[in-house]
């Protein structure tokens, strides 16, 4: 029986990750600042939650003896410079030197796609100086970088559709972004796939849907599904960016950012350089299916006050 720690497994993914490897019979430890406001994880068997600071090498370094291996998870979408740099370069280059102190070898690291050191956004561009700091550390190391992942509790579609609940139009800038969104039910099985495997895998994996949409109509399905479909404004770039300055500095986390659009400048799907999902044996999903089991109700039923608090309670990372 396996024992894996956790970076991030109180989050959309991670929570995903802990089922699975319960199913499994194996044991988990998922390090959190506030464990005792994982109450679905509490509910599982061989799930050890602990009040861990994961940014702290020393917390880490005590953490890591007696696991088998560490799976990555932590990531922001929103945020500046120093941000960026905390949750997607620092923190990797901390646990590379905790698993080398602790000799711990095996860990599979959830980036992104579209991670390059020449991209347009600070996201895209400190996510491959995170995988860059492990690469070079010496471990054994797997990267899956997945597109936007969607899900019944994801922050991507039913973020466009309780958008749509509110408003009678929806303007988007980046409409014509393509991007090629993956179930979290496949990422998680990706990962699993890539612990029960420690050898004769990729270094790099693609975790991309079988298809491929635009941001526009993607917005325009989650509106349908949800029976709150809006008009859909194209918005030039410089408008688009005047509105994500707004929304950056409104109370909270913001909806969209500058750098997201940033981030839209580069198609987000499969290079078909890389392997991906088939190659770990998994048939990916498509979008259709799974949104409209958790989308398709009349949402526009909360009315506006409900869905502008849901929106606050749900707006951050996809």
């Amino acid at each position: 029986m396996k024992k894996i720690l956790i970076l991030g497994g109180t989050g959309f993914v991670g929570r995903h990750i802990c089922e699975k490897l319960v199913r499994m019979g194996w044991q988990v430890t998922v390090p959190s600042r506030r464990p005792n406001d994982a109450k679905s994880l509490q509910m599982l068997p061989r799930v050890e939650l602990v009040q861990a600071n994961v940014h702290d090498g020393a917390a880490l370094t005590r953490l890591l003896p007696g696991h088998d291996a560490v799976v990555n998870l932590v990531a922001i979408l929103h945020g500046n410079q120093a941000a960026f740099e905390r949750a997607h370069v620092a923190l990797p280059r901390t646990l590379a030197q905790a698993c080398q102190t602790a000799g711990v070898r095996r860990m599979v690291h959830v980036s992104a796609l579209g991670a390059s050191a020449q991209g347009q956004a600070m996201y895209q561009r400190s996510k491959a100086a995170g995988e860059a700091a492990l690469q070079s550390a010496g471990l054994n190391l797997t990267v899956i970088r997945p597109s936007v992942i969607f899900g019944a509790e994801d922050k991507f579609m039913n973020l466009f559709a309780q958008l749509q609940r509110v408003f009678p139009v929806m303007p988007l800038a980046g409409g014509s972004a393509r991007l090629q969104p993956v179930w979290v039910e496949d990422i998680a099985d990706a990962a699993v796939q890539c612990l029960k495997n420690d050898s004769g895998l990729s270094s790099i994996y693609e975790g991309c849907g079988p298809d491929v949409f635009t941001l526009k109509q993607l917005v325009q399905l989650a509106g349908t599904l949800a029976g709150c479909p809006r008009p859909v404004l194209d918005l030039p770039l410089a408008l688009g960016r005047l509105q994500a300055l707004a929304m950056e500095l409104a109370p909270g986390q913001p909806l969209m950012s500058r750098d997201n659009l940033d981030a839209l400048a580069t198609d987000n799907v499969a290079s078909g350089t890389l392997p991906g999902l088939a190659d770990l044996g998994i048939t990916a999903a498509p979008l259709m299916g799974i949104a409209r089991d958790y989308l398709g109700v009349d949402a526009c039923g909360t009315g506006p006050r409900s869905a502008l608090l849901g929106l606050r309670k749900t707006s951050g990372r996809f």
